[in-house]
């Protein structure tokens, strides 16, 4: 573990000399003069983004956007070796996960004099953005929350009804209906499921549920559900937290529970998990597993995964008596050494205002911060035959459901590093949950130094 921790505090020592020695700063992509660099890293949005820089650049004579599309990867090496060598863009997509580190960095422009209203967007989105000195540093992009998604095909086989699925619950103890539902799911070879006698776990065909990794620090498609609802939290304040909780007994009660189910063999085993790609929408589409907790960004690519009929359900209700989601905001950031900082903040102004955002969500791809823009994206995938109830409803309806944020704090890449190995040792290994208290001890010092 102590190698991990060495590389993420070297890189962050390059980072800062680089910064500190303005590296590199005459090659930088901010290009200066008339036009904004612009960088973001989902394909599926890219028109959306390029409808706004049209929209943009008529209302703003002169002025042009060059937007930078790259995968998710590769987004992140680009952009952290683009801060070291001085050539980073104007503008750039950011991450709520990434957000502590960019921070502590200090590689972003304050936004505090763009004129923002927090009351303009989704409930808690805009407030994330804010550093512990209290100024803004992102401009509410879009959200996301997560859902089960589900082959209508292998739960109608199963017998189950969609009101079953909308209506599951778990705890730690026996799993609830929820896990009685996935160990209903899973079949193995010789056709037996596995609440019934007889079941090999060993050589199981479909499984109740896809693998969506282990989790690493936040478990957002896969534990964090299940830990939310079970009352726990990632630190100890909502915000720029200084102590973490994975050494929590209820933390790990619910980690043993969720990759326990693997040892039972409803889960797909961590050996199914490709680091980088999405498994868990091939193995739904193929049948190879009945369900898999994603996030709404993939709407699309399941509702349009080939020969697949899916539909969507709202996470399971916890010991808490309620629901919990991740949502995640994204936001759009200027660098500290931009080249065209007066375009850059016009730009950002733009991306962040209604107009944009409605631009955006007539696409059907993500839910942008706006109301207005939720709405035309809610309206957008309707039309498409999609019902996104299941991850709008948490957000606008908090009846039943609660929302939670990833975790924000300092040497982000640090704790990533740690739990990371910790989490996955846990799924593939069969490795005892109280090893994750000496972790969570590492993870503690390094944030009260």
């Amino acid at each position: 573990m102590r190698v991990h921790i060495r590389r993420a505090t070297a890189l962050t020592g390059a980072l800062l000399l680089s910064l500190a020695t303005g590296c590199g700063q005459d090659d930088a992509a901010g290009s200066g003069g008339n036009t904004v660099t612009y960088w973001l890293w989902d394909a599926n949005q890219l028109p959306a983004y390029q409808a706004c820089a049209k929209s943009f650049e008529q209302q703003n004579p002169g002025l042009k956007v060059k937007i930078t599309q790259m995968g998710w990867a590769d987004y992140w090496t680009k952009l952290t070796a683009s801060f070291i060598a001085g050539t980073e863009p104007d503008v750039f997509t950011d991450h709520i996960q990434k957000f502590g580190q960019f921070a502590d960095l200090k590689v972003l422009e304050p936004l505090d004099d763009l004129g923002l209203d927090d009351s303009a967007y989704q409930p808690g989105l805009a407030a994330n953005w804010r550093g512990q000195d209290g100024r803004r540093y992102g401009a509410p992009k879009d959200w996301d929350t997560v859902a089960l998604f589900y082959n209508r095909k292998l739960v109608k086989e199963a017998g189950l009804g969609t009101d079953r699925l909308n209506s599951l619950d778990w705890n730690p103890e026996d799993g609830g209906s929820f896990e009685k539902a996935i160990a209903h799911l899973t079949v193995d070879r010789n056709g037996v499921r596995g609440d019934e006698k007889g079941f090999d776990k060993h050589h199981v065909k479909v499984y109740g549920m896809a693998t969506g990794g282990a989790g690493d620090a936040d478990g957002q498609t896969t534990w964090s559900p299940f830990a939310a609802s079970a009352g726990w939290h990632y630190t100890d304040k909502a915000r720029w937290g200084t102590e973490y909780r994975y050494g929590d007994r209820t933390f790990q009660s619910v980690i043993d529970w969720y990759f326990g189910l693997a040892e039972k063999g409803y889960l797909a085993p961590f050996t199914d998990y490709t680091d980088g790609a999405n498994p868990a929408t091939a193995q739904v589409a193929s049948g190879k597993a009945a369900t898999a907790f994603d996030g709404a960004w993939m709407i699309s690519s399941y509702y349009g995964a080939e020969g697949l009929d899916v539909g969507t359900a709202p996470t399971p209700i916890g010991p808490t008596g309620k629901r919990a989601t991740m949502m995640n905001g994204l936001a759009d950031s200027i660098t500290k050494n931009a080249r065209n900082k007066e375009g850059a903040r016009k730009w950002v102004r733009y991306l962040a205002s209604n107009e944009c955002q409605k631009t955006v969500g007539r696409y059907g791809i993500v839910f942008p911060a706006t109301p207005d823009g939720t709405a035309a994206a809610v309206a957008a995938y309707r039309k498409k035959g999609i019902d996104v109830s299941a991850f709008t409803e948490p957000v606008t309806d908090k009846k039943d459901s609660s929302t939670f944020s990833f975790p924000i704090t300092d040497y982000a890449a640090d704790v990533y590093a740690l739990i990371r190995p910790a989490m996955q040792d846990v799924y593939a290994n069969d490795a005892p949950v109280t090893g994750l208290t000496r972790t969570n001890d590492q993870i503690n010092l390094i944030l009260g130094q």
